[in-house]
């Protein structure tokens, strides 16, 4: 058992021992209860029918910002040590307010800081970012195994760890100034080699949080991710410059990193992405932080978006939002089709920083959409992100409390088992675990139409560069009744 879960004496228990053991001459036993990560699932509220578990609890992680799944059900953490300390807020230092906006590079703010800091701006560089593992290794339902992948994200210029992907063996991960793939050669659990696909993220401080998130695979076969109003100036692998330092932008490329592109431009403080189940090229849904929570006033009188309300999105060059959903919008994930309910078919799940998870789905309304079914799936937590297991699950990253660093960190698993149980979710977990390499093209284009998402991408993915694929592809697009 990991020393966090093991159970802890509380003094009334010892106390009512020694008094029977004073009156009675009862021998004394240590009574064992509960831990305080055990405490906080009570605290916690699931929807109705769901089963709430904790899977994993300090010290086996700390400070998660961002999760995310492997094929065999190995989950990666993104951990922060930097926020608020080596990484800079502005709100913090506003007499830099108008140096920082002048930064157009992240060269620009390293020589920001080193003029305002002096020699103290070394300090930056000792806390380190890191990217963990968690692993059920005895299959009980808790994590029993906890390795450090990936550490040593320290430069003066390194932001938050904030966005994480696992595919195929490789770890995309999302850290300021730089997106790193990552990877395990030897299987040992930790990152043999690691090497930078593009650079160029967070050209000034602005606002903590305002960072580098979003890794989703879209379906077509583009990696997407986004990027907040710290903003970006980005050489990319063809030398082509991409320079939007005054805002925020959701970008793509495939997934070697080159035809890095903007898909989208002009937003504030974009965070995740979630792609639904009909595979339309574009159709995304961003959490994004519209709203003026926990902007001070000095700052908040110099912004238009604040003074001007453009976060309700009122302005005529404003694309406005589908809904609002809370104030602090973290993690978002949609739901892949198997080890859940069928009321959820076709809902996101919108991690709200404080407060929960929400289920919600979206409607067609004219030429957009409009935000339908809302509810609280899991409440009274403090989520940062939330992923989907093979095994159907949702798994609930949790910063405990408070918005400062406090070392804790809780992975929450929110199940079905009935759901769990159906042959569609026991055949998805079993595809998403074997992959797709061995699979004769036949079978991948039956798998095309599986009900659960992730094995039809994994098949489309698979069966894209393989001969006959566009033969395949046209039968099942003009004679499939899926």
């Amino acid at each position: 058992m990991s020393p966090s879960l093991a159970p802890r004496r509380t003094p009334y228990c010892i106390g009512m021992r020694i008094l029977a053991f004073l009156l009675l001459g009862l021998p004394i036993v240590a009574q064992e209860g509960p831990t305080e990560a055990e405490l906080h699932v009570r605290k916690l509220r699931p929807a109705e029918g769901m089963k709430l578990s904790l899977w994993a609890a300090e010290p086996m992680l700390q400070n998660p910002v961002a999760i995310a799944h492997d094929e065999m059900g190995r989950l990666f953490v993104a951990e922060t040590t930097r926020y608020r300390t080596s990484v800079l807020d502005i709100r913090h230092y506003l007499d830099w307010y108008t140096d920082d906006l002048a930064c157009r590079s992240v060269e620009d703010r390293e020589a920001m800081v080193r003029k305002r800091m002096g020699d103290r701006a070394s300090k930056l560089a000792g806390e380190t970012e890191r990217v963990r593992l968690l692993e059920d290794k005895d299959g009980d339902g808790r994590a029993d195994a906890s390795t450090i992948f990936a550490e040593g994200f320290n430069t003066m210029s390194d932001g938050i760890a904030a966005g994480l992907l696992a595919r195929g063996g490789d770890v995309y991960f999302a850290n300021v100034p730089n997106l790193w793939v990552l990877k395990d050669r030897d299987g040992d659990g930790k990152a043999d080699d690691r090497f930078v696909m593009h650079s160029g993220f967070g050209v000034r401080f602005s606002l903590t949080g305002h960072d580098f998130h979003g890794l989703a695979f879209g379906p077509d076969g583009k990696l997407y991710f986004t990027m907040g109003d710290r903003g970006l100036n980005v050489l990319t692998k063809e030398k082509r410059k991409l320079e939007f330092p005054d805002m925020g932008a959701t970008l793509r490329c495939n997934p070697d990193g080159t035809d890095l592109e903007v898909f989208a431009i002009g937003q504030r403080n974009p965070q995740e992405l979630a792609f639904d189940k009909f595979g339309r090229v574009g159709y995304q849904f961003s959490s994004e932080s519209w709203g003026a929570t926990g902007a001070p006033p000095p700052l908040g009188t110099r912004s238009p978006w604040i003074t001007e309300e453009l976060w309700k999105g009122n302005a005529p060059y404003l694309v406005p939002p589908v809904g609002f959903l809370g104030t602090g919008p973290a993690g978002l994930a949609y739901y892949p089709g198997t080890g859940l309910p069928a009321k959820y078919e076709n809902h996101f799940f919108l991690c709200e920083f404080p407060g929960g998870v929400r289920s919600f789905t979206v409607k067609s309304r004219g030429a957009g959409f409009e935000m339908v079914d809302s509810e609280k799936f899991l409440w009274e937590g403090l989520p940062t992100d939330c992923s989907f297991g093979p095994d159907g699950a949702l798994y609930v990253s949790d910063w405990v409390e408070g918005w400062e660093k406090t070392g804790k960190g809780r992975i929450f698993r929110v199940s079905d088992p009935e759901s769990q149980a159906a042959p569609e979710a026991k055949e998805a977990k079993r595809l998403i675990g074997e992959g797709m390499r061995r699979k004769h093209i036949e079978e991948l284009g039956k798998l095309l139409s599986h009900p659960d998402q992730r094995v039809r991408m994994a098949a489309q993915f698979a069966l894209v560069p393989r001969e006959r694929s566009s033969e395949i592809l046209a039968e099942i697009a003009t004679r499939s009744e899926n």
